[in-house]
């Protein structure tokens, strides 16, 4: 494994303008490229899914166009949905657990780059991981910042951006995202 590679992974500093990483990005863009081509099947896309990303659970679905800096980093668990538009930066692990809804326009951003100006012109950057707990519902164009766990049951509105850690079965929203309340038996009311 190369230093570059390897200090990702590490979520050190690194810079990203080297071999090994230069092929698993042109890596990523072909199987992207045939995953969001139009008329690409339901059993091509699959295919394709299970190539990219790291660890696919079963019954997952993902509406293209799909995203991502690497997809070998991304976990998603059983029955994930994924809704169109999607971008996961995962040059650290994103992990998605089972049953989670992801609105459209959706952001997992675990890259981060350097605030001093000097260091960012010279292109250092580090992923810090991102996990979402199982039953999570992200609303349409949700972003998700570097290092944030946003717990299980919880629910993200629609255009808020989580910068912090959010806590299992609450409802957050804003920018940036603030739990607005916890979800109780009362938000699973039968539907008439």
């Amino acid at each position: 494994m190369g230093v570059n590679k390897e200090r990702m992974l590490a979520g050190r500093w690194f810079i990203p303008d080297d071999e090994e990483l230069a092929e698993a990005s042109r890596r990523r863009a072909r199987l992207l490229d045939a995953y969001n081509a139009p008329g690409a099947t339901a059993a091509g896309r699959q295919r394709v899914l299970e190539q990219l990303i790291g660890s696919l659970g079963e019954g997952v679905g993902i509406r293209p166009p799909f995203h991502c800096d690497f997809g070998q980093y991304i976990r998603i668990g059983d029955r994930t949905f994924v809704n169109f538009n999607a971008v996961f930066l995962d040059t650290a692990q994103i992990t998605i657990g089972a049953d989670v809804q992801i609105g459209p326009n959706v952001q997992l951003l675990a890259a981060t780059h350097a605030l001093y100006p000097v260091r960012r012109r010279e292109g250092w950057e580090r992923g810090e991981p991102i996990t979402i707990g199982d039953n999570v519902w992200l609303g349409g164009g949700v972003i998700v910042c570097p290092g944030v766990t946003i717990g299980r049951d919880t629910v993200v509105g629609a255009g808020s951006v989580v910068t912090r850690d959010l806590p299992a079965g609450v409802l957050a929203v804003g920018n940036p995202a603030r739990v607005v309340r916890e979800l109780g038996p009362e938000d699973s009311a039968p539907y008439e």
